[in-house]
């Protein structure tokens, strides 16, 4: 009988796993890798020129758009029609950097022509818009 009871022990799966040779082979690989580690980093070294630069800055353009006060429209000084002023306002979607809208309006001018002006840089998808005052004048 106690053969009987040995041969049923063996022929028992083993259900524990060996670790020793899983150790190992991470081991090895922690090996491999303290190795080639420093390898991938070596850098060549070169000694280059010195040079002194500045990155050059593109100002961006800027635009004056003035209205008087009987309601005319200028272009940087130049008189503009008001139907040419959304095709003017265009052809800037495309300039790089986008350039700089100064809305400069007389005191009397009707508020609804300056609202045209803005509505109309807007519209363009120019998004650089400011307005021109005079810091001197007082109330």
């Amino acid at each position: 009988m106690i053969r009987a009871s040995a041969r049923n022990a063996r022929e028992q799966a083993n259900a524990e796993i060996n670790m020793v040779p899983l150790i190992d082979i991470m081991l090895v690989l922690v090996i491999v890798l303290l190795v080639t580690a420093p390898l991938l980093t070596h850098a060549v070294k070169i000694d280059l020129p010195k040079a002194s630069s500045t990155p050059n800055k593109v100002e961006p353009q800027t635009i004056t758009l003035s209205v008087d006060a009987v309601g005319a429209l200028h272009w940087n000084r130049e008189k503009l029609p008001w139907k040419a002023l959304v095709p003017r306002l265009d052809e800037l979607r495309e300039v790089s950097p986008e350039p700089e809208i100064h809305i400069r309006a007389d005191g009397n001018t009707p508020y609804r022509k300056v609202v045209r002006v803005m509505s109309a840089v807007s519209a363009a998808g120019l998004t650089r818009i400011g307005f021109v005052t005079d810091p001197t004048e007082r109330h």
